[in-house]
């Protein structure tokens, strides 16, 4: 387990984010248009999982918005925001905002991607949604750079995120 904050109090995850230099787990997520996408759709691209608690926070909002702005530069890179959210607040969110340069995927229908990057709150107030992650991938799905925010509420390390896209 990990262990980092919400506002300061200490909430456990259930386990630890996928090692750098491994070949990050397959998922099943929900697109927006309720597909299901799974880590091999993106096979060729470099890959950014911006993972958040929920995008109806100001926090996981302003992650959306950044890595919007930024993945419109990036060139052979896609940017996949994951919650719990329903795909229809992902829908909702990016459409209000005009973001079309990230992929929202919905872990709502068991979680599983959750468990499976080790990520899942299993205690505190937010329990069963996503601690706060950004994990990066080569083409071929080598995990390159990870970072599980320690305080929720503070917003990922964008540059070095960005900048293991180039190593």
């Amino acid at each position: 387990m990990a262990t980092v904050t919400l506002k300061g109090n200490k909430i456990e995850t259930s386990g630890n984010l996928p090692t750098i230099g491994s070949e990050a787990p397959d998922f099943k997520l929900t697109a927006t248009d309720l597909s299901t996408k799974t880590l091999s759709d993106f096979k060729g691209s470099k890959v950014v999982l911006n993972i958040f608690p929920s995008v109806d926070t100001g926090t996981c909002a302003q992650s959306v918005r950044e890595f919007n702005k930024e993945a419109s530069e990036l060139k052979n890179t896609k940017v996949l925001c994951i919650s719990r959210d329903l795909p229809f607040a992902h829908a909702r969110f990016c459409g209000s905002e005009g973001l079309d340069n990230v992929i929202s995927l919905s872990d709502f229908k068991d979680g599983s991607f959750g468990k499976t990057y080790g990520l899942d709150f299993v205690t505190g107030p937010l329990e069963t949604l996503h601690s706060r992650s950004v994990i990066v991938l080569d083409e071929n799905g080598t995990i390159k750079y990870t970072e599980q925010v320690s305080e929720t509420v503070d917003e990922p390390n964008y540059k070095a995120a960005l900048e293991a896209l180039s190593n």
